[in-house]
Protein backbone atom coordinates (compact mmCIF):
# COMPACT_ATOMS: atom_id res chain seq x y z
CA UNK A 1 0.00 0.00 0.00
CA UNK A 2 3.01 2.19 1.18
CA UNK A 3 4.80 1.73 -2.51
CA UNK A 4 1.40 2.23 -4.47
CA UNK A 5 0.79 5.50 -2.85
CA UNK A 6 4.78 6.75 -2.72
CA UNK A 7 4.15 6.17 -7.19
CA UNK A 8 1.18 7.78 -7.20
CA UNK A 9 2.17 10.68 -5.04
CA UNK A 10 5.37 10.91 -7.66
CA UNK A 11 3.46 10.38 -10.59
CA UNK A 12 1.25 13.39 -9.38
CA UNK A 13 4.62 15.47 -8.75
CA UNK A 14 6.01 14.75 -11.90
CA UNK A 15 3.08 15.49 -13.76
CA UNK A 16 2.34 18.76 -12.11
CA UNK A 17 5.65 19.66 -12.91
CA UNK A 18 5.20 18.71 -16.81
CA UNK A 19 1.74 20.88 -16.99
CA UNK A 20 3.79 23.62 -15.21
CA UNK A 21 6.77 23.71 -17.38
CA UNK A 22 4.72 23.35 -20.61
CA UNK A 23 3.52 26.73 -22.05
CA UNK A 24 1.09 27.79 -25.07
CA UNK A 25 2.14 30.64 -27.57
CA UNK A 26 -0.56 32.76 -26.39
CA UNK A 27 1.36 32.41 -22.51
CA UNK A 28 5.14 33.19 -24.64
CA UNK A 29 3.58 36.28 -25.87
CA UNK A 30 1.93 37.64 -22.89
CA UNK A 31 5.30 36.89 -21.12
CA UNK A 32 7.02 38.85 -23.39
CA UNK A 33 4.86 41.87 -23.18
CA UNK A 34 4.63 41.74 -19.53
CA UNK A 35 8.89 41.66 -19.94
CA UNK A 36 8.74 45.03 -22.42
CA UNK A 37 6.51 46.53 -20.13
CA UNK A 38 8.56 46.03 -16.99
CA UNK A 39 11.59 47.22 -19.06
CA UNK A 40 10.34 50.17 -20.01
CA UNK A 41 9.29 50.70 -16.33
CA UNK A 42 12.12 50.16 -14.41
CA UNK A 43 14.64 51.24 -17.75
CA UNK A 44 16.03 48.26 -18.52
CA UNK A 45 17.71 48.39 -21.72
CA UNK A 46 19.51 44.82 -22.27
CA UNK A 47 16.16 43.98 -21.89
CA UNK A 48 14.61 45.85 -24.49
CA UNK A 49 17.51 45.85 -26.53
CA UNK A 50 16.51 41.63 -26.80
CA UNK A 51 13.00 42.10 -27.49
CA UNK A 52 12.99 44.69 -29.83
CA UNK A 53 13.12 43.57 -33.35
CA UNK A 54 16.28 45.73 -35.58
CA UNK A 55 13.21 47.14 -38.15
CA UNK A 56 10.91 48.32 -35.05
CA UNK A 57 8.18 50.28 -36.08
CA UNK A 58 6.95 52.20 -32.79
CA UNK A 59 4.08 54.44 -32.62
CA UNK A 60 2.91 57.03 -30.48
CA UNK A 61 -0.31 57.90 -29.55
CA UNK A 62 0.61 61.29 -30.66
CA UNK A 63 1.28 60.37 -33.56
CA UNK A 64 4.95 60.02 -33.34
CA UNK A 65 6.63 56.94 -34.97
CA UNK A 66 10.26 56.21 -33.72
CA UNK A 67 12.15 53.14 -34.55
CA UNK A 68 14.08 50.51 -32.54
CA UNK A 69 17.17 52.90 -31.86
CA UNK A 70 14.51 55.80 -30.87
CA UNK A 71 12.68 54.13 -28.76
CA UNK A 72 15.13 52.65 -26.50
CA UNK A 73 16.96 56.06 -26.45
CA UNK A 74 14.13 57.99 -24.78
CA UNK A 75 13.83 55.00 -22.35
CA UNK A 76 17.28 55.36 -21.70
CA UNK A 77 17.53 59.40 -21.48
CA UNK A 78 14.20 59.50 -19.60
CA UNK A 79 12.19 60.96 -22.16
CA UNK A 80 9.47 58.19 -21.86
CA UNK A 81 9.73 57.58 -17.80
CA UNK A 82 6.93 56.05 -15.82
CA UNK A 83 6.26 55.54 -12.08
CA UNK A 84 3.78 53.21 -12.55
CA UNK A 85 3.19 51.29 -16.17
CA UNK A 86 0.66 48.28 -16.67
CA UNK A 87 -0.85 46.47 -19.92
CA UNK A 88 -4.57 45.73 -18.63
CA UNK A 89 -7.42 43.70 -21.04
CA UNK A 90 -5.09 41.88 -22.93
CA UNK A 91 -6.48 40.43 -26.04
CA UNK A 92 -3.58 38.06 -27.95
CA UNK A 93 -4.56 36.60 -31.67
CA UNK A 94 -2.04 33.94 -33.31
CA UNK A 95 -1.49 34.13 -36.84
CA UNK A 96 1.25 31.39 -37.60
CA UNK A 97 4.38 33.04 -35.89
CA UNK A 98 2.94 36.92 -35.29
CA UNK A 99 0.66 37.41 -32.40
CA UNK A 100 -1.45 40.09 -32.41
CA UNK A 101 -2.14 42.15 -28.93
CA UNK A 102 -4.48 44.66 -28.13
CA UNK A 103 -4.17 46.10 -24.89
CA UNK A 104 -5.23 49.19 -22.84
CA UNK A 105 -1.39 51.36 -21.47
CA UNK A 106 -2.69 52.61 -18.24
CA UNK A 107 0.45 54.34 -16.38
CA UNK A 108 2.00 57.23 -14.28
CA UNK A 109 3.92 58.89 -16.94
CA UNK A 110 6.56 60.91 -15.43
CA UNK A 111 7.66 64.27 -17.41
CA UNK A 112 10.30 66.24 -15.17
CA UNK A 113 8.62 65.72 -11.73
CA UNK A 114 5.30 65.80 -13.20
CA UNK A 115 3.24 62.67 -12.74
CA UNK A 116 0.73 62.45 -15.88
CA UNK A 117 -1.89 59.93 -15.59
CA UNK A 118 -2.03 58.25 -19.08
CA UNK A 119 -5.00 56.07 -20.34
CA UNK A 120 -4.31 54.79 -23.78
CA UNK A 121 -5.14 52.05 -26.26
CA UNK A 122 -2.52 49.84 -27.26
CA UNK A 123 -1.15 47.42 -30.74
CA UNK A 124 1.72 45.34 -30.54
CA UNK A 125 2.71 42.90 -33.57
CA UNK A 126 5.40 40.53 -31.78
CA UNK A 127 6.88 37.58 -34.31
CA UNK A 128 8.03 34.44 -33.19
CA UNK A 129 12.07 33.95 -34.13
CA UNK A 130 13.66 30.98 -35.68
CA UNK A 131 15.13 30.68 -32.36
CA UNK A 132 11.55 30.90 -30.81
CA UNK A 133 12.08 33.84 -29.16
CA UNK A 134 9.19 36.82 -29.19
CA UNK A 135 10.21 39.61 -30.64
CA UNK A 136 8.24 43.17 -31.19
CA UNK A 137 8.15 44.05 -34.76
CA UNK A 138 5.52 46.97 -34.52
CA UNK A 139 3.26 49.25 -31.91
CA UNK A 140 0.76 51.78 -32.33
CA UNK A 141 -1.03 53.60 -29.75
CA UNK A 142 -4.19 55.58 -29.73
CA UNK A 143 -6.10 57.61 -27.67
CA UNK A 144 -9.95 56.14 -27.11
Amino acid sequence: MKKATLVISLLCLFSGYAAAAATSPEQEVAQAVDHLTQAMLHKDIPQLQALAAENLTYGHSSGNIQDKKAFIADIETGKSAFKTLEMQNQKITLSGDVALVRNHFSAQALKGTEVVPTEIENFQIWQKQKNGKWLLIGRQAFRF
